[in-house]
């Protein structure tokens, strides 16, 4: 089946990584933060395969587009919101960058209503390059006390270094997001446009009259309807206010 090809499946199985993730992550034992920096190294690896295999093989479906950003958002917030509880990320940031997400979600759901599929853009992965790159920083850390090595040197560089990945994270966070609403702004405009055009008011007999007398200027020679004939005169004309490459 073509929609559950292996890239999707590779998509499914970053969910299903993320489950264990959490699970490791909120039960206490032994080996717990080195159990979930592995699972989350896997999951984002499955991030960059999935789209690769994707591409090369021509498996791009739309149930893969749909549910990549979706895996993505469900393993970053998953693993902001527990590095929130060991005390390893900065709740402000983690709630900007959620915020982010769930705001990109609703854009994604107008698109959706619209009978439109919005791919992932390339900002997208950038963006979730810096957040994978700052979590596995902290995961790091936690996985590096567990190995009695919070003393060493790389714990001390990546202690130093991981504010201002974190940082870096939610600046590419922000401008992506803005980047993306910007190039689907169209969405909202064309749902604006539609419902001034609902407003238009029905055309008079004698005009209907006289699109039928000339029906070669008009638009009803391929089928559309003497209301629309009409309101596409008037947007031509700039009586409505709305533009003519509507």
């Amino acid at each position: 089946m073509r929609t559950l090809n292996i890239a999707n499946q590779l998509t499914i199985a970053r969910l299903v990584m993320c489950a264990f993730f959490v699970a490791s992550m909120s039960v206490t034992w032994e080996y717990s933060a080195v159990t979930a920096l592995i699972l989350f190294i896997l999951a984002s690896i499955t991030d960059w395969l999935d789209g690769e295999v994707a591409r090369k093989y021509d498996l791009i479906t739309d149930l893969g587009k749909l549910l990549d950003p979706l895996a993505d958002k469900v393993l970053i917030s998953a693993a902001l919101i527990a590095l929130i509880e060991r005390g390893m990320a900065p709740m402000w940031m983690v709630v900007a960058i959620i915020t982010r997400e769930f705001l990109v979600t609703g854009l994604r759901t107008v698109a959706a209503n619209k009978r439109v599929i919005l791919p992932a853009e390339k900002a997208g992965k950038y963006k979730t390059v810096a957040q994978i790159v700052a979590i596995s920083a902290s995961l790091t850390l936690l996985a590096l006390k567990e190995l009695h090595l919070a003393e060493s040197a790389p714990a001390h560089l990546l202690a130093l270094a991981t504010p201002t990945l974190y940082w870096v994270a939610l600046l590419i966070t922000v401008v992506s997001g803005a980047l993306y609403f910007h190039k689907n702004a169209s969405l909202f405009d064309a749902e604006a446009m539609n419902q001034n055009s609902d407003k238009l008011p029905a055309p008079t007999a004698e005009q209907a009259a006289r699109v039928e007398a000339v029906p070669n200027r008009t638009s009803l020679a391929v089928g559309v309807s003497v209301p629309a004939a009409v309101a596409k005169a008037k947007v031509s004309t700039g009586k409505t206010g709305l533009s003519p490459s509507v």
